[in-house]
Formats: structure tokens, C-alpha cells, sequence
């Protein structure tokens, strides 16, 4: 074992003096000192000494390899400090290039274009659990157990009590169990359900708004969410409202807007109707008042649910909302 340590640091002095380049360098470390090369082989092969050769040849080679390890750090260094002085490796003079600037994501901007909007109106930011309890996602929004929403094929449960929100409508009781009204808050947060195609993601991102106090009428409701319209697409948008249903509101309406795309003429956009359909909203139904002790004689309000992803594209003409969670660079630094 000794005379083959000895012969193989022989032989490793002599590569180490040819290698000219960090390429050639590299490849005497790998050869001889890294995990797989030969000084670790043959250290490996020390337990078939016996016990007397043993911690002799072990010196040896720990030796042997402790000064290859210190000549070629002594090599790498002369040969960098040659390279850095060469003019043919790099010019000093040159520009330093500008690193990739980031974007802020289109989903990102315009959520917060839309919490700027109801902030300028009046209403305050408030944020929830992404985990919630079903008594908060259903049950005191007013949702009867055998509701289609409760359905395993739609929400995604943690346990019999325990969900992933299925939309930020808790937050209308969470804020109302803490504060007497009056009450206006914007709760901005994902949600998640089962679902996946072009126009739908298991994630996504909801504004949910609340106001309430007393006098408040149908009437509040058009106007907050026609100016929030105006201001998002254009003054000159036409948009309507008409009839649904919600379990925690009553009444209850869609609102839609003319098709930004064609202008209202009909695409495949808009299912050629043009018109599109961008958030929920409705009275708050005074069963959900009953969970939060307000009184429904004294005080009403309004909801209304709004689809980040769902505005987003019709503001950016996008018509796969899948496009916004693939993180491609090109699609991204379009905005």
C-alpha cells in the first residue's frame, strides 16, 4: 500500500505541473482528490490492512492528499490571477451588465387597483385565514347543509369542520362578530375550490365587500359598484344587474358589463351575448344578521364578491387565466 501512495503522488505531482488552464486543473482535482478519485479509492481500501499497516498507510494518505489539496488551491489561484490579467479573458473597461429587473405580477396590480378604488370610496382593508371553519364559510353565510356548495366535489375539506375558503364572504361575519356597525371593509385574499380549465384555477383571488348601517338601500349598492365599474375599465362602460340568487344575500344580483373585447357586438368572449358577467353582490339577507346580532330592523347592507382573475382579463385581453400561474417570463413582462 505504501510503495502505491507514494507512486500515486508521484504520478499526481506530474499532471498538476502540466495543467496550464482552470479546465485541465479541474480535471487533476477530480481525478486524484475529489469524493470519487483516486487518493479517496484507495483510502477506502485501508480496512483490508492489518492492523499494523494500518495507521501507517492512513498518515500516508491523508498526508498525500492534504498537500495535493494545498498545491492545487496554490495552482487555482496563480492560474485565476493570471486569467484576470489577461487581455484576451475580460476587459475592465467594458460596462457591467444591467441584471433582469422584475415586474410586479398582473394579478397583483390589479388587486391593488381595486382595493385603491374602494379605499378611495370609503372602505377599510381587512384580510382572513385562508383555513377556515365551516361554520364561517357556510354556515352563518346562510348556506343549508345540503347546499351544492357544501359538496365534496366543489370545496376542498381538511376535516368535517375545516376547509379551504371557498370565497372571502367569512370575513362579512368575522368583521361583524367584532364591530357594530357602521360597517365598510374590503376583504382581499385567495380562495380555493375544485376546478381547472381555461377559465378557472383551483386557486384564485377574490375582493369581497361589505357595507353596513342604517338606511343603506339597493340603490347604494348600483352606485358604489357602477363607480367602481367606471373606474376600473372607463366612464363610458355600459353595465346592468340582473337577478340571481346568493344564500347571504336577498336580493341578490349578477353584474355585467358590455363585452370589452367586441364592444358588445358579440365574440366568443362573451359567448356572443355582449355582455360579460365580472362580480356577485346582493342586500345582506337578515338571516346572517341573526349570527352577529344585528338588528335587521335597524340596519341593512350590502355584499358583493369580486373575481381578480376575472377582471384581469378582461382589462388585458387574456383569454386563458391559466396563463397567469405559469411564471413564462415572456407573458409576464408584458405588464
Amino acid at each position: 500500500m505504501r510503495e502505491k501512495l507514494l507512486e500515486l503522488e508521484k504520478r499526481a505531482l506530474q499532471d498538476l505541473k502540466a495543467a496550464k488552464d482552470l479546465t485541465s486543473l479541474e480535471k487533476f482535482r477530480i481525478t486524484y482528490v475529489g469524493k470519487k478519485g483516486l487518493i479517496t479509492s484507495m483510502m477506502k481500501r485501508l480496512g483490508e490492512l492489518s492492523a499494523e499497516e494500518r495507521p501507517e498507510a492512513g498518515k500516508l494518505a491523508n498526508r498525500i492528499k492534504g498537500n495535493l489539496l494545498k498545491l492545487f488551491e496554490q495552482a487555482r489561484e496563480r492560474l485565476d490571477s493570471h486569467q484576470i490579467k489577461g487581455d484576451s479573458f475580460m476587459d475592465l473597461t467594458l460596462p457591467g451588465r444591467e441584471p433582469a429587473r422584475g415586474h410586479v405580477h398582473p394579478i397583483t396590480q390589479v388587486l391593488e387597483e381595486i382595493c385603491r378604488i374602494f379605499m378611495r370610496m370609503g372602505f377599510r382593508v381587512v384580510k382572513g385565514p385562508n383555513v377556515e371553519l365551516d361554520y364561517y364559510n357556510f354556515e352563518a353565510l346562510n348556506f343549508p347543509k345540503d347546499h351544492p356548495a357544501r359538496d365534496m366535489q366543489d370545496t376542498l375539506y381538511i376535516s368535517d369542520n375545516v376547509v379551504l375558503r371557498t370565497h372571502t364572504s367569512p370575513m362579512q361575519v368575522r368583521i361583524m362578530e367584532s364591530q357594530s356597525p357602521p360597517v365598510s371593509v374590503i376583504a382581499p385574499g385567495k380562495v380555493y375550490r375544485r376546478d381547472s380549465d381555461v377559465s378557472h384555477t383551483p386557486m384564485f383571488h377574490q375582493v369581497e365587500g361589505l357595507l353596513v348601517d342604517r338606511g343603506v338601500t339597493f340603490g347604494d349598492l348600483k352606485g358604489t359598484l357602477t363607480n367602481f365599474v367606471h373606474q376600473m375599465f372607463s366612464p363610458d362602460t355600459a353595465l346592468r344587474f340582473r337577478p340571481s340568487f346568493f344564500p347571504f344575500t336577498e336580493p341578490s344580483a349578477e353584474v355585467d358589463i358590455r363585452c370589452v373585447i367586441c364592444g358588445g357586438e358579440g365574440c366568443r368572449t362573451c359567448s356572443h351575448t355582449g355582455w360579460l358577467e365580472i362580480l356577485g353582490s346582493g342586500m345582506v339577507d337578515p338571516e346572517v344578521y341573526r349570527f352577529v346580532d344585528y338588528d335587521p330592523e335597524i340596519f341593512s347592507g350590502f355584499a358583493f364578491g369580486v373575481g381578480i382573475e376575472r377582471i384581469a382579463m378582461l382589462k388585458y385581453g387574456i383569454d386563458d387565466i391559466q396563463l397567469f400561474f405559469k411564471n413564462d417570463v415572456r407573458f409576464l413582462r408584458q405588464f
